[in-house]
Formats: structure tokens, C-alpha cells, sequence
């Protein structure tokens, strides 16, 4: 393929970078892991990624909040920060941030059209890059960028997994796991303790894991023993007991700032980084989309309130749940608008709905594998739930908000970032207090 000028809008460069095999959008039952794919092209772009300092996160659930708050206290400190996540909520550019902003459209098409052009030379070559799939190629650009922008600090947050994901081509000083579920167990494996083994494996030798697992846990002995075994110490920030999501992700975050600070690494002005950092200011500033974001919509009933959380494990929502409860103004029963993934535990999921006197309306997203909606009401339904289906989203959500708003209830979108992307634009944003 000729390679395109390097101006070609990003909508071009999507629609070229589109004809590879994207995972986020199928089964994953066959799905090709391993890095040498991602280090050709990253050698091929000149090793981009040698030139950073990075802080590499997974675990199940936080990640990309944790990445958003230590992004956050190291600007705070006066450096230039550049954070990689996944997936998206409504625009690719928001998987590609520097300064807690997302890259310009031009220059993501750029990085992109080069890492492209890599890929095709190494499919012209015969070599590992040749099976590059879609997460590898932005995952490269990603890198190239970061390389180019003459970062203090790259937070870089895992997309599935961990030992053989795309990102683990870093070398990172530190290693965060948050938390360890059983999720995508056709590739981690069916126990919290295989699923902690592939997590872990973002752990390198010379690194720090700050982890809120406990040594005696189940999958915390398996990431001790990785540890050790490397020779790193592993770091666990202090967590009252039912400390709300906020508070233990900003935990862990501000544990990465005091490490870092006690090695040697400095603000601009010249101050030790700490955890101090992350105050009321920079932890607002780092609340992403789709996390327990507060919305609204309009309907002939009234206006209902929305939180959107993408959510998709049962301990998750279980904690999603318990900190909403919390809140005065959604004191009204709760109508949960629901997709999940076909890989995802959607009777543990909808048990929890169920144990929080939930109603459901289920549905499902465009292009990607998933539930049927008429599967989860189903499961609703066999857990004494009031449950509907509606299988196109946009009329799931007026249903949906219909149903809370003559209720004098709230609305919870759920069980998917793809869902809550989809919807987001549909939904009105709440002034902060």
C-alpha cells in the first residue's frame, strides 16, 4: 500500500487502520497475544518508547481513573505528562493525552499513518510487525508521540491483561496493579490468582508494584511472589475500610507520587513529588468520562438524573453501587440501563442490580460482542427483577429515562464504556458546585 501524505485527515487514517483486526470488537476466544509484533513496529519507528520514563497500570477496575490522578499530581508539579488509555468514550483521540488533554487530530493521524507505514513494510519484510493488529498500530503511534514530545513522565494504562499486552513493550519504574476479578477469563484464565499472574507481568526488574492486594490474598500471594522473585519491592497505600472508589484509587496514586519523590524525582520547582499533589483541584481535574460521571436528561416527566459508569464486573458495580448511596439527591429507586459484553459475568453483574433493589432495562451496542438484551432481561428477570429489552440503545435510553423520570427515581448507564460513549452525547452535562 502506497503510504498516505502525511496531512490525510484522521478520518482517513481510521478508516485504514480499521481493516486491521481490532479485539475490542470480537470474540477474543482466538486472540493473538504476544509482543514481538508490537516491538517490530516500535523498532521500525526508531524505539520511540526508550525515551521515556513510565508508569504502567492494570489491574480490573481504576486503571484508567488511577493513571488520570497520578497524570494529574505530576502536572500539578509543573512537569509534561502524556497519558495512553483505553478504550475511548467517544472520540479516538482521548486514548492519546498530553497535559490532561487529548492529542490534536492532526497529529494523531500523523503518528498513525507512520506506524502504518511500519506495519505494511514489515508485512512487505515478512516479519513480526506483519500481524500487527489494531491495538498494537495505536498503541505504537501512541509511543511515537510521546517519544517526540519531550515528556517528563509517560502513565501508560494497560488494555488487557498485562505480561503479553501491547504496552508491556515499555520499561516502566513503576507497576501498578489496582485490583484483581475474574474478567476475560477465555484469556487471563478462570482464577484470580491466573488472572493476578498476567497482570503482574507488567512488573520488571529494577521496578516498584504498588498494589492495594494483600500479600495473603489469593491473587496478592501471586503478585508477591513475582516480586520477590524480581527483586522489587511492593508497596500497599494505607485504605480505611469503606473508603469509596475516589478515595482508594487516589490512595494508590498519591503512593506513586511519594515512591517517586523518595527517589529523587522533582517538580519543577525543584520540591520532591508527593502525594500532596493530588488536592481537591487536581483530583477534579483528573475525573474522566464515563466513571461515575453525573448527568441529566430531560423528559415529559421531568428532568432524571444520570450517572454514567462503565462498570462491568460484579465487584465493581458492587462498589459503584455502595458509593451512590451515599448520595442525597439520588435517593429515588434506581433504573439501570444495562449491556454488557458477551465475555462479561452478567448473572454475577445483574445479581448485584438485583441485591440493590434495581429495576433493569437490558440492551445492546452496535458492532460489538455482547449479551442479547432479551438474555438479560431474561437473567433479570429470574433474579425477581422488573426487566425490559430493548436492543437499539437510543430507545433503550428514553425508555429507560421515561421509566426513572415517572418514578422519581435516577438512572444508571452501565455495563460498558462502548454504552456509555454511545449514549453520552444524548445526555446533558450538571454544573459543579
Amino acid at each position: 500500500m502506497t503510504p498516505m501524505p502525511t496531512d490525510t485527515p484522521l478520518p482517513a487514517i481510521l478508516d485504514r487502520l480499521d481493516r486491521l483486526t481490532d479485539w475490542e470488537k470480537r470474540p477474543r476466544g482466538g486472540m493473538r497475544v504476544g509482543l514481538d509484533p508490537m516491538r517490530d513496529l516500535l523498532a521500525r519507528l526508531g524505539a520511540p518508547h526508550a525515551r521515556l520514563r513510565v508508569v504502567h497500570v492494570g489491574g480490573t477496575k481504576g486503571k484508567g481513573s488511577v493513571c488520570a490522578l497520578i497524570e494529574a499530581g505530576l502536572m500539578r508539579a509543573g512537569l509534561r505528562v502524556g497519558r495512553y488509555a483505553s478504550p475511548h468514550v467517544e472520540s479516538v483521540t482521548e486514548r492519546v493525552c498530553l497535559q490532561g488533554r487529548p492529542v490534536e487530530e492532526a497529529r494523531l493521524a500523523h503518528a498513525l499513518a507512520r506506524a502504518l507505514d511500519a506495519h505494511e513494510a514489515a508485512r512487505r519484510d515478512d516479519t513480526a510487525g506483519r500481524d500487527a493488529t489494531w491495538f498494537d498500530v495505536l498503541t505504537a503511534a501512541a509511543l511515537a508521540i510521546f517519544g517526540e514530545a519531550g515528556l517528563d513522565w509517560a502513565v501508560i494504562e494497560v488494555g488487557l491483561g498485562g505480561r503479553l499486552d501491547s504496552t508491556n513493550a515499555v520499561e516502566s519504574e513503576v507497576a501498578v496493579v489496582t485490583n484483581v476479578a475474574l474478567e476475560h477469563t477465555e484469556i487471563l484464565g478462570g482464577t484470580r490468582a491466573a488472572i493476578a499472574a498476567e497482570k503482574v507481568g507488567i512488573l520488571k526488574p529494577g521496578a516498584v508494584l504498588v498494589t492495594t492486594l494483600p500479600a495473603d490474598d489469593e491473587a496478592g500471594a501471586v503478585a508477591a511472589a513475582r516480586a520477590a522473585a524480581l527483586g522489587c519491592p511492593v508497596l500497599r497505600p494505607v485504605v480505611p475500610a469503606g473508603a469509596s472508589i475516589e478515595e482508594e484509587n487516589a490512595a494508590l496514586a498519591g503512593l506513586v507520587l511519594d515512591h517517586l519523590g523518595g527517589t529523587g524525582s522533582r517538580g519543577r520547582d525543584g520540591a520532591p513529588l508527593r502525594a500532596g499533589l493530588l488536592d481537591a483541584e487536581a483530583r477534579a481535574g483528573a475525573c474522566l468520562p464515563g466513571r461515575l460521571e453525573r448527568r441529566r436528561i430531560s423528559t415529559a416527566a421531568g428532568v432524571v438524573p444520570v450517572v454514567l459508569d462503565g462498570a462491568h464486573v460484579p465487584f465493581n458495580l458492587a462498589a459503584v453501587l455502595r458509593d451512590l448511596g451515599r448520595a442525597p439527591d439520588l435517593a429515588g429507586p434506581c433504573l439501570a440501563l444495562v449491556a454488557l459484553a458477551g465475555d462479561k459475568d452478567a448473572a454475577g453483574f445483574l445479581a448485584v442490580l438485583a441485591r440493590h433493589g434495581a429495576s433493569v432495562v437490558a440492551t445492546e451496542m452496535p458492532e460489538r460482542r455482547g449479551h442479547p438484551a432479551a438474555t438479560l432481561r431474561a437473567l433479570a428477570a429470574a433474579e425477581g427483577m422488573e426487566a425490559e429489552a430493548v436492543a437499539d440503545p437510543g430507545a433503550a435510553l428514553t425508555r429507560a429515562a421515561d421509566l426513572a423520570a415517572r418514578r422519581g427515581g435516577w438512572l444508571l448507564v452501565t455495563g460498558s464504556l462502548h454504552l456509555v460513549g454511545a449514549l453520552r452525547a444524548a445526555t446533558g452535562a450538571v454544573a459543579r458546585a
